[in-house]
């Protein structure tokens, strides 16, 4: 309960027991002074005393003043002493301020002064009574440090509560920021989900309905001529629907890969490249070396997406009756490159496609890079390279890119 009333009021109850003693004090010197001059003089020191005791003048100002203050006080304490009579009485007058000084001064500060009070008194009591003086002194001095500790743990308790309090306001704006960065968080993370999934619908879902729509186009096309044949291609994009729903459902409700991407990195490849050449008249040449058997899954599927996304883009814009899919490992590096001898790619699709951009998102994901040129020669290139959890020079030194254009 202490530490939750505010520092005035604090200040105030503080000042109950100050006046308790100073009325003592008063009152039983009075009584012991016998002569009527004695206690006049006495009466009139104490009424100075409490009022600059209780008066702001010494106690809301600079240091300097405090210091003047108490060797205001302490001299009043001083010749109040020397009425021998009441000798033992006006001592007690240092009780109060022993306190005051260690609440308004520094600590090394308070305690000097605190000596000085214990100086005073023993000073006084030596004159008075001679050596046997100082006997007298021990328990004033020890009551000095008593009250005066006394004060310091009371500022101090007040300066504790203050920085409590600051504490407190700086723990609920950091909470603040805390909530702020969770949000933050939140919606970063509910926006790169986004983005996966919509990755992951483009290439699953729309690499199969371009092949039907090629395959469909051909099938279109041999009605007339070779109705069997046109037939045959129906069944197949209806298989290739009947994937495509599949990967969609995995995609939507368990946001898994495709097949393909539980396959070897070169099986899988494989695979891809058999289906688009089965659904369009397009020939690619695929070549596989230094594929390293540790990748792991993100970069399996970095890949496999890459390849998928450039070889649709291929069977829907380029009008190429050509291909190359070349996998390269070298120098902790895994590259994948992709060409075709259609009619190329203009800047402002290379640079606009949402797939295309999707590549690039996938390579930075894995930390590599993601690029689309022209192919010399005529036709497009892209090149996807990440790094390889194999070891740098475990690929064998005759790899080499030039073999998937042969």
């Amino acid at each position: 309960m202490w530490v939750m009333i505010s520092h005035k009021a604090r200040w105030r109850f503080a000042e109950i027991p100050m006046i308790f003693v100073l009325v003592s004090v008063a009152i039983s010197g009075m009584i012991a002074i016998p002569q009527t001059s004695g206690r006049i003089v006495a009466a009139a020191l104490l009424i100075i005393f409490a009022i600059l005791l209780f008066g702001p003048f010494f106690w809301r100002g600079r240091v300097i003043l405090v210091h003047i203050g108490l060797s205001v006080l302490s001299a009043l304490t001083a010749i109040l002493m020397t009425f021998r009579p009441a000798i033992g009485l006006f001592p007690i007058l240092f009780f109060i301020l022993a306190p005051l000084a260690m609440i308004y001064l520094p600590i090394k500060a308070g305690f000097a002064w605190i000596g000085v009070f214990t100086f005073i008194t023993g000073t006084i009591y030596v004159a008075i009574n001679g050596i046997l003086g100082l006997a007298s002194l021990l328990p004033y001095a020890a009551g000095y440090v008593f009250f005066g500790i006394f004060g310091w743990m009371m500022i101090e308790a007040d300066r504790n509560r203050a920085r409590s309090d600051q504490l407190f306001v700086e723990l609920q704006s950091a909470h603040q920021q805390l909530k702020d960065y969770a949000a933050r968080v939140e919606e970063l993370t509910i926006a790169q989900e986004r983005n996966r999934m919509a990755r992951e619908m483009h290439d699953t879902l729309g690499h199969r309905l371009t092949i039907a729509a090629v395959q469909l186009e051909g099938a279109q096309r041999l009605i007339p001529t070779n109705p069997d044949k046109a037939a045959s291609i129906v069944v197949t994009v209806r298989e290739q629907v009947k994937e495509g729903l599949t990967e969609l459902r995995q995609t939507v409700a368990m946001l898994r890969s495709s097949v393909e991407e539980d396959l070897p990195l070169d099986k899988a490849l494989a695979r891809l490249v058999d289906q688009v050449q089965q659904a369009a008249a397009l020939k690619i040449h695929l070549s596989l070396e230094g594929c390293p058997d540790n990748l792991s899954q993100p970069q399996r599927q970095a890949l496999y997406r890459a390849a998928q996304e450039a070889l649709t883009n291929i069977q829907r814009h380029a009008h190429a009756s050509e291909a190359w899919v070349q996998l390269t490992g070298k120098q902790g590096m895994i590259s994948l490159l992709i060409s075709d001898n259609g009619v190329g790619i203009s800047p402002e699709r290379a640079q606009s496609g949402f797939g295309l951009l999707g590549l690039k998102e996938r390579a930075v994901l894995q930390g590599g890079e993601f690029h689309v040129d022209a192919r010399p020669g005529g036709g497009t290139q892209i090149t996807f390279r990440i790094p390889s959890l194999q070891e740098a020079g475990s690929v064998p030194a005759g790899d080499s890119g030039g073999s998937a254009y042969e």
